[in-house]
């Protein structure tokens, strides 16, 4: 069996090196470079990479995806895309020979999506893009997606684990362009109308985010309840923005309603009621989530819903509630797992000095 790593770059050069000692072992590695004008190109053809050059115009992510997937000659068996930013961890390369054979259609692992100083993850999903050669396409101009021509057989496996180091600095303006178009072309396309409306929210465009996210949750296909509940949430949010409240949390509690099974819901009405200083339903919503164990794998969840932010949250509310000794339980329970937090650590002097009292 042969495995390959591809991917598609542009002004990349730092992340190469870190890059390819993660990739090193499959059978072939194969960059789409797309206009660099650093040293990508010339760093990654010393490494031994297989490098072609081509600029997409108009830009959209699929098209430079299916250009880079057509570089793998036909008798690979196994593609594994990998951007620069993201790094495979060692062993995957044994344990995908060990797992996989051509009945599955593709492999999903673990993708830690965002990591803490520590390397450790913060918010991990299950990644797909490990697929077949054959038969699959990239659709969508941008957060694209991996389109089979056959019946999906999915394996998934914990054994392979992708890290994701994002660059700070990289722009994302492209984004709403083309997820503008991506919902012309495809206006019944519910993942790409959900992702415009989040990121008309990121432009502070509110009302422009609530009508998108209410398409979202009106299009029949829209049935995947992590999803809903996150349109939901984000509809929330851009009210609690616009100072309306009341609108704020009906819409927290509608996404509590859709996916129960989620800390989302919870905690996104919590951060509205602790704005609030509503520090008793804050309190009563936070220990509602921190009873929630269930681990979806999804992208969906937020950084919030960790186990240190509620902790952290619910110290400061108690605190605020006169539950000085209950404040003390979860500031050192939020220090277990964050021992160096400056601010964790006076939190818990201001604790202490009260509660002695």
């Amino acid at each position: 069996m042969k495995i390959c790593v591809y991917a598609i770059c542009k002004n990349e050069e730092k992340f190469v090196e870190r890059w390819f000692n993660s990739a090193k072992d499959a059978d072939g590695i194969f960059v789409l470079d797309t206009g660099s004008t650093d040293n990508s190109v010339k760093k990654l053809k010393k490494l031994g990479v297989k490098v072609k050059t081509k600029e997409i115009i108009p830009w959209r992510f699929d098209e430079a995806r299916n250009e880079s997937l057509k570089m793998i000659p036909n008798d690979y068996d196994l593609c594994v895309c990998l951007d620069l930013d993201e790094v495979l961890l060692p062993g995957w390369y044994e344990n995908l020979k060990k797992i996989y054979s051509n009945d599955y259609t593709r492999v999903r692992y673990i993708y830690n999506w965002a990591l803490d100083i520590d390397n450790k993850p913060v918010v991990w999903f299950y990644g797909d893009k490990i697929h077949r050669r054959k038969g699959f396409t990239w659709i969508n101009p941008v957060h694209e997606v991996l389109k089979c021509d056959d019946d999906e057989k999915m394996l998934s496996t914990d054994k392979v684990i992708i890290n994701h180091y994002p660059d700070s600095k990289k722009s994302r303006s492209s984004y709403l362009p083309l997820l503008e178009l991506a919902t012309k072309e495809n206006p019944l396309n519910d993942r790409s109308m959900h992702y415009l409306g989040r990121e008309y929210m990121y432009y502070k465009r509110w009302n422009d985010a609530i009508d998108t996210l209410e398409k979202h949750l009106r299009l029949k296909s829209a049935t995947w309840l992590d999803e809903r509940c996150a349109s939901m949430r984000f509809i929330a949010r851009c009210y609690k923005n616009l100072n309306r409240i009341d609108e704020a949390i009906m819409w927290a509690d509608k996404a509590i309603k859709e996916a129960p099974y989620l800390r989302d819901g919870y905690m996104e009405k919590a951060l509205i009621t602790y704005d609030n200083k509503n520090f008793t339903n804050t309190e009563i919503l936070c220990k509602k989530a921190l009873k929630i164990n269930i681990k979806t794998g999804t992208y969906i969840n937020e950084i919030f819903t960790r186990d240190l932010y509620i902790y952290d949250i619910l110290s400061i509310t108690c605190f605020y509630n006169k539950k000085y000794r209950l404040a003390l339980i979860y500031i050192n329970k939020a220090l277990k797992l964050d021992p160096d937090n400056k601010r964790l650590i006076a939190n818990k002097k201001i604790i202490q000095s009260i509660n002695k009292k």
